[in-house]
């Protein structure tokens, strides 16, 4: 098959400023072209990247983006200089993976490939626009569930694929891990940061002193987080833990942010966007890892992470109080415990190991090109 893959405006590909979607899809494409596949990958010009090579077997084409802004009506807009941008080099192909805003509305010719739509965010209104894609497809069953509300006379183009870990797993029970909580994702107030932080502060001293919480993340608004006044506030909170709570700043490098997952014994995801979430990659990359998912009760969530079972949930809704009780008990496990819950994790992550998952997307390509 002829795969092109097109991301969005914001983050260069290879994802050497981050970003989920972007990390998903590069290893994906690796994946399709290792198999035989002649892939396509569009993504956002970058200085340190040429404007086209070749990276295991998939040619990548850049073309100019933007940063971030802090508006979604100049990110709507800049998505469509964007997707313009984009459509004038696409080449023939029989699949048009995209999980931009407008091409799929700019694109209406067959020779560039079937409209495969990668939702990623909780829908807002906008498949209503896509009736005339040949796929809508939800990373979890949550956002499949949010696309057939919002457009139930889409029903039928509608399928669930998770992100999947987008590295080899590798066994990671011999890992040093320490008296590590530890958050890698963006510095932004829906990720539920700060009240991680503020429970962190109410836990009982017998229990703090022995645990350090660790974020890793940016919080420039161009890379996705709040901004310098958010990071200040978060600075003052840290300020008041006496060492226990460290932020690190972005970790791009993939070897770098496997040494941090290996290191913790706890990961926590305290999202607060209850329509955003789609299926967030850094709890399933720490699972493979062997830490212990410690999230909020959001949909996405449920696809993988079970209370008590291969993780832990608490009730984002509670307030820092309820955060902190649940977590006092969470931290209050012995250390065997807790590894064997990992264990049970990293397990759970093999599911959506890379392999199986690429096989899912070309099984399911390769059905829309036998019915069109």
């Amino acid at each position: 098959m002829k795969i092109t893959i097109v991301l969005g405006a914001f983050f260069p590909v290879p994802p050497i400023l981050g970003g989920a979607v972007e990390k998903v899809w590069f290893a994906l494409g690796q994946e399709f072209a290792r198999r035989g596949h002649d892939v396509v990958q569009i993504s956002r010009a970058h200085p340190s990247l040429p404007k086209i090579e070749v990276i295991s077997g998939v040619t990548h084409i850049r073309v100019s983006g933007f940063d971030q802004p802090r508006s979604i009506v100049s990110l709507k807009l800049l998505d469509l200089l964007y997707s313009l941008r984009v459509h004038s080099v696409l080449p023939k192909a029989d699949i048009l993976v995209t999980n931009t805003f407008w091409l799929p509305i700019v694109e209406r010719t067959r020779q560039h490939g079937l409209l495969y739509v990668h939702v990623q965010r909780g829908p807002k209104g906008q498949m209503r626009w896509y009736a005339h894609v040949a796929r809508l497809l939800a990373v979890s069953r949550a956002i499949a569930k949010a696309i057939i509300a919002q457009t139930p006379q889409l029903r039928a183009k509608v399928r669930v694929i998770p992100n999947p870990v987008p590295f080899r797993i590798e066994n990671s029970s011999d890992a040093l891990r320490s008296n590590i909580i530890l958050f890698v994702g963006r510095i932004h107030p829906e990720k539920g940061i700060e009240l991680l932080s503020r429970a962190f502060l109410r836990l009982p001293p017998e229990i703090s002193s022995s645990w350090k919480l660790k974020i890793v993340g940016p919080h420039e608004t161009h890379l996705g987080g709040g901004g310098d006044n958010f990071l200040r506030a978060m600075q003052q909170l840290i300020m008041q833990s006496r060492g226990q709570v460290e932020c690190l700043g972005p970790i791009f490098d993939e070897a770098e942010l496997r040494t941090q997952y290996r290191s913790a014994t706890i990961f926590a995801y305290p999202s607060v966007a209850e329509t955003g979430e789609a299926f967030p990659v850094a709890p399933i990359e720490a699972m493979a890892n062997g830490c212990v998912p410690f999230v909020s009760n959001l949909p996405c969530f449920r696809d993988y992470i079970e209370d008590g079972v291969t993780g832990f949930v608490f009730d984002h809704r509670g307030g820092d109080k309820a955060l902190a009780d649940r977590l006092a008990t969470l931290l209050s496990l012995g250390r065997d415990e807790l590894a064997k819950i990992g264990d049970v994790a990293r397990a759970k992550a093999s599911e959506f190991a890379l392999e199986p998952v690429a096989q899912r997307y070309l099984d399911d390509f390769a059905s829309l090109l036998a019915h069109e």
